[in-house]
């Protein structure tokens, strides 16, 4: 890896939507950090990228597996806390704790999780990017998916009051907000759509990448719509 290398570490990087971000940020002066659970199929580390296996809702594991991979590399200059899902649920008053607490974990303590192992090396290096994925559903209250709407709710929040938080230590915190994206697990589950009209990953991860950029140093606590036609 080059001195002057740009470490991205990607969350979720094994999914459809890390996957392509990956791919948008691979260039000759970036090294990849791709941290996804360890059942997911993440490539092997190399020259270029470094693969990492931890559950991030766990955030013991967390903290040591990143803090070991950025001791190495040095501190991480972009982190796109791209970790989350979605599960369709029922009636506010009867969605189970376990529906609450699922989307809470997947959406939300995984960036908290995430950013509490990266963002003390950007504070010390005095410049960083944060991109995290909320979601334009999330805007207003959806039937039968009171907790999926919490949790992205939350995440914009959270990416509101981490911008107000870091803009003075050089660090820019932004998100994303795409509506239906275009991948296998959703065209599966929606098989009836016309898949023209949502969002593609590589769409998603092209604003990803300005958010990253220094063309975007003035943006701070942006929640963009990324919906395409949906």
């Amino acid at each position: 890896m080059s001195n002057n290398s740009r470490i991205i570490v990607i969350t979720g990087a094994a999914g459809g939507l890390g996957r392509v971000v990956a791919d948008a940020f691979l260039s000759a002066d970036a090294h990849l950090v791709l941290v996804d659970v360890p059942s997911a199929p993440l490539p092997p580390s190399g020259d270029r990228r470094t693969s990492v296996a931890v559950d991030l809702v766990n955030a013991d594991a967390t903290e040591k597996a990143l803090s070991e991979v950025l001791q190495k590399l040095g501190p991480a200059h972009v982190l796109c806390n791209i970790a989350g899902g979605f599960t369709m649920g029922t009636d506010v008053h009867a969605t189970p704790d376990q529906t609450w607490r699922h989307m809470m974990d997947l959406n939300v303590a995984t960036l908290i999780n995430a950013s509490r192992a990266v963002v003390p090396g950007m504070i010390a290096a005095g410049r960083g990017k944060l991109i995290n994925v909320a979601a334009a559903s999330a805007n207003s209250g959806k039937a039968n998916m009171g907790a999926y709407v919490m949790a992205k709710s939350g995440v914009a929040r959270l990416t509101e009051s981490m911008a107000l938080e870091l803009r003075e230590h050089g660090i820019n915190v932004n998100a994303v907000a795409p509506s239906i994206i275009d991948t296998e697990a959703n065209r599966r589950d929606m098989p009836n759509a016309d898949f023209e009209r949502w969002v593609t990953p590589a769409q998603l991860g092209n604003v990803m990448r300005f958010l990253a950029s220094e063309d975007a140093s003035a943006v701070h606590g942006a929640v963009i719509p990324v919906t395409g036609l949906s």
